[in-house]
């Protein structure tokens, strides 16, 4: 059996993009990856996502977009794409499993992984006071105390959005030096509420059994001292999870998906990139979901179009 559209990833773009393409009669099937709902479900409340007045959980809400797709039509599976291959103008893809199925395209819609510093306490705490998207839940900590580990432009970012919403913000950086831009630098030591804590490492992030209230630090000189927290937020980046596509579509060099302007389209025809796997910018849920109903929309353009005459 040849399918019209694969779907890999299972976030808010790969739902959208499922929704879409059953409405357009496409039949698609939708692969959910390691982590059904994406990275959206490792946080808890959403405050931003449109046409909730008092917010929404964030499982609430990628069940929904699942139980729609499903609803509609869309083929959801559980496992991973593990290998793409082309196929003439077709797509070989091969499953954890070792099935193999063939396509007419491919809508990657991996999302990218917040980096973290990799301490159990971190884990511990996540989604109870440890984030990686002040944008996302910078809200809940409106006139309290936090701290952003970091020390480039997405560390300075976020403390200078966070600076807006708390009392106090501290801005974690392991050297003696930022690596933001030189813009983004005078932003932060022009930001009243924003302190710097130089040459210090995170050893421990503390809390309690209802979330973070501290932090233990390390400066390089080796003393250690804690610091009262409400919030805890990383600010190192994020890792796009595009390694296995690289075949069939070109990369930046950090890795995100090179999308053609105002479109989905990579540079393989027939395969197509949604959400945060080629947006190293907004990375939102919202945005993700936008892009795939733009893939979905791709897909039937290319189908009716182009697909016939190569």
């Amino acid at each position: 059996m040849k399918h019209n559209i694969i779907i890999i990833g299972g976030g808010p773009a790969g739902y959208t993009a499922a929704i879409y393409a059953q409405r357009a009669g496409l039949q698609p099937l939708l692969f959910e990856g390691m982590l059904p709902g994406g990275q959206l479900t490792t946080t808890t409340h959403i405050d931003n996502y449109p046409g909730f007045d008092g917010g929404i959980d964030a499982n609430a809400l990628m069940s929904a977009m699942r139980a729609q797709a499903e609803n509609l039509g869309a083929e959801l599976r559980n496992g991973s794409v593990q290998k793409i291959e082309r196929d003439g103008k077709d797509f070989i893809l091969t499953l954890d499993g070792g099935e193999s199925l063939l396509t007419k395209t491919v809508v990657i819609a991996t999302g990218a992984s917040a980096k973290y510093l990799g301490l159990e306490s971190e884990e511990r705490y996540k989604g109870l006071g440890v984030s990686a998207c002040a944008t996302c839940d910078g809200f809940f900590y409106r006139n309290r105390t936090v701290a952003v580990v970091g020390g480039g432009d997405t560390a300075c970012e976020e403390a200078t959005y966070l600076a807006s919403l708390c009392k106090k913000v501290y801005l974690i950086v392991r050297r003696d030096v930022l690596r933001a831009s030189e813009a983004m630098q005078q932003r932060v030591m022009g930001t009243e509420n924003i302190e710097i804590l130089w040459n210090c490492n995170t050893k421990e992030v503390l809390g309690d059994e209802y979330g973070v209230t501290g932090v233990r630090l390390v400066r390089k000189s080796g003393e250690e001292f804690e610091v009262a927290l409400d919030g805890f937020f990383l600010g190192i980046g994020h890792h796009p999870n595009s390694e296995l596509f690289t075949n069939v579509a070109k990369v930046d060099d950090k890795g995100y998906i090179i999308t053609e302007n105002g479109s989905t389209r990579t540079s393989t025809p027939g395969v197509f990139a949604a959400g945060d796997v080629q947006d190293s910018i907004y990375r939102q849920a919202v945005t993700a979901a936008a892009s795939g109903a733009k893939a979905a929309m791709d897909v039937k353009a290319y189908l009716d179009n182009v697909y016939e005459k190569l």
